[in-house]
């Protein structure tokens, strides 16, 4: 394990909807969640502490969660203004290092093994950032501390709201050994549930299997979780990291059915996702198809295609085919999307294409929100 490097993740707590709760002093105190009315078939994109413990969480639709709290308020969501303190933050981790990789809008990682401040303690650093965020926003924020990214971000989200987590490199194995596998950063859902059903419950379940066992339940990214297992991870702190995907998606109210008419509509997202594509001068290989039923049922498909795509007519064309693959029957659709994934452009964080490598991290994406509440 590498004991050199001194890495924190800071992750703001709650982001937007503490940014709305400092902003207007009402809505202190009380559940509430930034995101479209129950009325406009919304989702909600953030929820404060005091609406978490009525088991409302991101993503979640607002119907179902004002089912679970009726007094819940809505705040419709300011994108500009998280992006003005987003960027107040960031001034704040480049007093102390230029290696900062935003994840998104409210975290971020920070390598300090060499900072601006000469100051030996990772800890210290982070103890002071977190005071100036106080400062110069009135948010709180949590960070972990460890000798790398896996580390770090696992720690960042032990002790929220406002906490400050450090593992000590003697400390890593034990504590990977003793981590529940849906706990570790890089293990989605579906793939936990994979590995239970091989027996994999705990870090040192994950630790037993060789590489190659892996490798042939999980692919290339086998080796990744043979590595951290170990508390191996030798990614850098990625200063100019580019995103893996680009996308948009819309909802829509009244709910629509029919074939011919979701594919008029995803016409109009192909347009956007091309409109996108050329403001980051990129082509991608693999087009996924969001569906999201009146259910709320939600399914994918995707294709991977050898050459790169990038005009309106290419994806919309494959985009119309994933949805033939589709079943509809009689059902209606609130929401459909599309992703270009695999982008030349795109290098990840262990230096090889995502083609090659597909790591199965999350990617959190305030334009998703825009998306759903602009449409």
């Amino acid at each position: 394990m590498n004991t050199q490097r001194k890495v924190i993740h800071v992750d703001m707590d709650a982001f937007f909807a503490s940014v709305e709760q400092r902003d207007n002093p009402k809505y202190r105190g009380k559940p509430l969640v930034v995101g479209g009315s129950p009325e406009k078939r919304g989702a909600v994109a953030a929820a404060s502490y005091e609406a978490r413990q009525f088991g409302i969480h991101s993503a979640m639709p607002s119907r179902t969660a004002i089912q679970r709290c009726p007094h819940l308020i809505f705040a419709p969501p300011r994108f500009e203004i998280y992006r003005e303190v987003s960027e107040q933050i960031r001034s704040i981790f480049k007093a102390y290092t230029d290696l900062v990789e935003p994840l998104s809008l409210d975290e971020a990682y920070l390598d300090v093994t060499i900072n601006k401040q000469n100051q030996s303690s990772a800890t210290v650093i982070a103890r002071e950032i977190k005071k100036a965020i106080l400062r110069k926003t009135k948010l709180t924020a949590s960070a972990g501390v460890s000798v790398n990214k896996f580390l770090a971000k696992i720690a960042s989200g032990m002790n929220k709201p406002d906490g400050l987590t450090v593992i000590q490199p003697a400390e890593a194995e034990p504590f990977i050994a003793s981590l529940p596998i849906e706990s570790f950063y890089g293990v989605g859902r579906a793939t936990a549930a994979k590995m239970q059903a091989l027996g994999i419950l705990t870090g040192a379940d994950l630790k037993q299997r060789s590489v190659e066992e892996l490798s042939a339940h999980f692919g290339k990214v086998g080796w990744f979780y043979h590595q951290i297992a170990r508390g191996i991870d030798e990614r850098p702190v990625n200063p100019n990291r580019i995103r893996k995907s680009i996308g948009a998606e819309t909802s829509f109210d009244p709910d629509i059915e029919g074939r011919a008419a979701m594919e008029q509509k995803l016409d109009a997202i192909a347009q956007e996702v091309q409109e996108r594509i050329e403001r980051h001068s990129a082509n991608g290989r693999t087009i996924t198809l969001k569906v999201k039923f009146a259910d709320y049922r939600q399914i994918t498909r995707s294709r991977t295609m050898q050459e790169y795509v990038s005009n309106k007519g290419q994806i919309l064309g494959i985009a119309k085919e994933l949805l033939r693959g589709v079943e509809l029957e009689a059902e209606k659709v609130r929401l459909l999307g599309i992703t270009l994934s695999n982008l030349d452009t795109e290098v990840d964080e262990l230096g090889y294409k995502q083609m090659e490598l597909d790591l199965p991290f999350e990617v959190k994406s305030h334009e998703v929100f825009h998306d759903i509440y602009n449409h």
